[in-house]
Parts: C-alpha cells; sequence; structure tokens
C-alpha cells in the first residue's frame, strides 16, 4: 500500500532548529475521502463539537510554535476517523459510540478497517512525529488540547487552562506552578483529565524515551477566535520556556534517581515488572475485571503496553503474543482455566471506572 503521508499530517516550520516540538492530536474534524467517501454520517453540528477535534487547538499550536522557534506537526483527520492519541491497542482508539452518540461511518468497522486507518493515518503520524524529535538533541515535546467548559449533565469546569502529566512531571511541575503566577488564570493539575494514559502520544514520544514532555489543555470558549488562539499562543511560549529552565536545573535529581544512572534505573525496572508478573502468576484468583474496577489496569492493560513498547523500538508483536508473555500461556487457556463470570455488581462498577481522557 502506497500513500503521500503528509495527508496524514501537516508540519509547519519544519526548518526551526529549536529544541521544541508542538504537537496538535486532534487538530482536525476532517474525514478523508477514502473513509465512507468522506463522511462519518454525522451532522455538521457534531463534526464541529469536541467529540471530532479539539477546537482553537490547532491556532494556539501555530503561535506558540513561532514564539518557541519550533516545528508544529498536527494530525489532519478528525480523532473520530482513529484517535492518534491512542495506543494501538486501546479500546478507544476507533469510538463506534461517542457521547451518546453512535457513529454511524464506524459502526461496522473491523479488525481489518482499524488495521487500515492504523497504516493509513495513525502510524504515519507518529513516525512523523518521532523523526522531527529524532533530529533534535535533547528535544522537549508540548502537546496543545482543547476542552469543553460544560459536559452533558455536569457542572461547569471552572479551569482556564490544565496541564497533563503521567509519572515523569520534570516539566508539567514548573509550568504549572509559572501558569499559577499568572493573574487571573485558574490551572488544572492533571484536569481537566486525568494524564495516565498508556500508549497515547504524550506516553509514546515523551514518556517512555524519558523525554522532557507535557500536555496543555485550553477551555475551548477562551480560543474561538483567531486572535483568542494567537494570544493564548503568545502567553504560553515565555511561559514555557522559564518551566524549561526551571526542569533542566532540577534536571540531574530527576534523571539520576537515588545515583542511579539510565541502564541501571532500567534493569531494575525490568526486575520489577518480571516480579509482579510473577505475583499474578501466583494469584490467578484475583479477575481482571476486580484489577480494573480497583486500580484501573489489569493484565490486558500490561500485554497492551507491552505490545505498544515494542512498536515504539520497531519490533512487531501481535496481540496475542504480548498476551502470552503476561499470562505466561496463550490467552485462551487463561480465560477457560482461571476466568470466572463476571457478576451484576462487578459490571456495574466497571461501567462507573471508565476515565475521561483527553
Amino acid at each position: 500500500m502506497t500513500r503521500d503521508v503528509t495527508s496524514a499530517y501537516r508540519i509547519e516550520g519544519a526548518a526551526r532548529q529549536g529544541q521544541w516540538v508542538v504537537t496538535v492530536d486532534h487538530a482536525a474534524n476532517t474525514v478523508p475521502e477514502d473513509v465512507n467517501g468522506g463522511t462519518l454520517g454525522l451532522s455538521e453540528a457534531d463534526m464541529g463539537r469536541h467529540i471530532a477535534f479539539d477546537p482553537g487547538a490547532l491556532g494556539v499550536a501555530r503561535a506558540l510554535a513561532r514564539g518557541l522557534g519550533a516545528p508544529m506537526i498536527a494530525a489532519t483527520f478528525s480523532r473520530l476517523v482513529i484517535d492518534p492519541n491512542r495506543g494501538e491497542g486501546d479500546p478507544t482508539l476507533l469510538m463506534q459510540l461517542c457521547d451518546g452518540l453512535i457513529i454511524p461511518g464506524n459502526r461496522h468497522a473491523d479488525a481489518a478497517e482499524v488495521d487500515r486507518r492504523l497504516a493509513l493515518y495513525h502510524r504515519p503520524y507518529h513516525r512523523a512525529v518521532a523523526q522531527l524529535l529524532a533530529a533534535r538533541e535533547a528535544p522537549v515535546v508540548i502537546a496543545i488540547h482543547s476542552f469543553t467548559r460544560q459536559l452533558q449533565g455536569h457542572a461547569p469546569r471552572p479551569w482556564h487552562v490544565g496541564v497533563l502529566y503521567a509519572g515523569d512531571a520534570r516539566l508539567a511541575r514548573p509550568l504549572i506552578a509559572r501558569l499559577n503566577d499568572e493573574p487571573g488564570l485558574c490551572v488544572g493539575d492533571n484536569a481537566p483529565y486525568a494524564g495516565h494514559l498508556p500508549g497515547s502520544s504524550m506516553d509514546r514520544h515523551g514518556g517512555v524515551p524519558r523525554r522532557l514532555h507535557a500536555l496543555i489543555e485550553v477551555r475551548n470558549d477562551l480560543i474561538r477566535t483567531r486572535a483568542e488562539q494567537e494570544v493564548w499562543g503568545r502567553r504560553l511560549a515565555p511561559i514555557l520556556e522559564a518551566a524549561l529552565r526551571v526542569a533542566r536545573t532540577q534536571g540531574a535529581s530527576h534523571t539520576k534517581l537515588g545515583g542511579l544512572d539510565d541502564e541501571t534505573r532500567t534493569a531494575l525496572e525490568a526486575a520489577a515488572f518480571r516480579r509482579l508478573l510473577q505475583h499474578l502468576d501466583a494469584r490467578k484468583d484475583v479477575q481482571n475485571i476486580d484489577m480494573m474496577n480497583l486500580t484501573g489496569f489489569c493484565r490486558n492493560c500490561l500485554s497492551r503496553w507491552y505490545g505498544e513498547a515494542a512498536a515504539a523500538r520497531g519490533i512487531r508483536m501481535d496481540k496475542e503474543a504480548a498476551r502470552q508473555a503476561v499470562y505466561g500461556m496463550p490467552y485462551a487457556k487463561w480465560k477457560e482455566a482461571h476466568q470466572t463470570e463476571a457478576t451484576e455488581a462487578q459490571k456495574a462498577a466497571f461501567a462507573k471506572s471508565a476515565p475521561d481522557a483527553p
């Protein structure tokens, strides 16, 4: 299959040589012609909502990239086509139901269609992001998203801007502190969403390779016009530069935790992971659904992350191989021997436990 991969993304300011790279995963609400003839069967109004893209994010990112002297890369397809801010094994990668709406163009999408869209859009976009980052020494990646002020049936969100992060908060912490110094701003700390999203764009390009990174969410009613987007982009640029100076100053204590070099720390983390697998193997009575309800992850999540880590290193590994690495046997055999039927109470708890995500 051949394709002009730039149909999956656009890069602006490619000649800028700064250390920053600005990404916009949800920049567009475009449905390409080769996806159901260019429509998912939703109204123009629905395609203009946050379910299809992040309104205003592209304009903010453009202004920010100019202010930082950085390239900007933006996906050119709707998140409803396939979500570039999800790992390949994530169940929300291709949504068939979103915010109470059935997505007609996705309703009958099977595994082959998912893989086709991955090959045409998701993977080319992430390859291009990786190439931009690899061309820089000690690159820093910043993702721009936007969020709605109020979800249906929920109270209005108070934040003007939020910073999302997972385990590595080297840049996020000083960024939040600097934003809190700005007059009149209500700043979300891992809000309006939780930053822990394994396989997401920031996890893939920031967390896993241990690059400085953060995800910024700007409330979309504040960036409706081009002028407002320009103001926010220009405002964020010096704030990010100041946060980066702090992160660089404090970097040694974070990157060499306990005096360990990266190779030793990675070896210790791998040993801890193997111990976790041994523990789970000894406790086959612990059901995946209980793990999900209590902790937000299970054995299947571990296998998905394992496969995504392999993919990040260019290693082809199918879902079954990744699961066998975690379960210690074929998944179907494990289910037959050890998985019990979920109770109604377990199912109800699981339905309530699905987190919001950007």
